[in-house]
């Protein structure tokens, strides 16, 4: 079996950026994409496009805000639609599937908004109940990759301007304190095992010129159990993506996982 390759991109509403999907995937042609932000309901998801591709989607979608999809060439087994733990909690944040061999999981955290804000609270209490379900899902050392939008930069190697951001909701010391548990349950950011530092960065804000001033943050990730992590060959950032007209304001981020 050939290596897999696996992108992670917040697409910032999918119906707005289709031609940008499709365009990206003909000229990239991941194994798996995990995309976030869709912004629409599952029957507005472009599968037919897609599919023409030689994509099948596995979609959680969600009007107006959020939403989350893996596309996927290979033969896949859903796995899971939601995180459970809350059963009041409606938002589209995750969607999983088997592919390959490995669980792959499309996670797109709660950006939070402002610290001691509700939505700061929610974030804090969505990631905790992450950690509650990465931690069963890694019994029985099942190959896992979780690739998203996690809306945290996990140190000062990840914003460009580090000074500019710190206390923020991307910055904080909770969140920062909440991915240093992810990667305690033993999991690894794939990006850091290639790329040292500062970036490479994966957002930047459409606000104050932030792409031409390159006030860049890292907060798009692949996180990977030892297992997978140790098959990593190769992580890159497509920050040209991040040109031309109506992009989003994030960037794909691919890894490459040895067969």
């Amino acid at each position: 079996m050939p290596d897999l390759t696996i992108t992670t991109w917040n697409i910032n509403s999918v119906r707005a950026r289709t031609e940008r999907l499709l365009s990206w995937l003909e000229r990239h042609g991941p194994d798996v994409l995990c995309l976030q932000e869709l912004k629409c309901v599952d029957a507005q998801f472009p599968t037919a496009e897609v599919e023409a591709l030689g994509y099948r989607a596995l979609v959680h979608g969600q009007p107006t805000y959020n939403g989350v999809a893996i596309l996927t060439r290979l033969p896949f087994e859903p796995a899971a639609v939601g995180l459970p733990g809350d059963d009041t909690d409606v938002q589209a944040r995750l969607v999983a599937a088997d592919v390959a061999g490995i669980r792959v999981v499309s996670v797109y955290v709660p950006n939070g908004k402002e610290v001691a804000s509700d939505k700061y609270a929610y974030k804090l209490a969505w990631l905790a109940r992450l950690e509650a379900w990465l931690t069963s899902q890694l019994a029985g050392d099942r190959p896992l990759l979780v690739c998203g939008d996690w809306n945290i930069a996990p140190d000062e190697r990840d914003a460009n301007f580090p000074d500019q951001w710190a206390g923020s909701v991307l910055c904080h010391e909770a969140v920062r304190d909440a991915w240093q548990r992810l990667l305690g349950l033993g999991l690894e950011d794939l990006v850091r095992r290639h790329h040292d530092g500062p970036g490479p960065f994966t957002w930047w804000d459409y606000r104050a010129l932030g792409f031409p001033r390159n006030d860049g943050l890292r907060i798009d990730h692949h996180l990977a159990s030892a297992g997978v992590a140790a098959r990593c060959t190769a992580a890159s950032v497509d920050r040209d993506e991040r040109k031309g007209e109506k992009p989003s304001d994030h960037v794909p981020v691919t890894v490459t996982i040895a067969s």
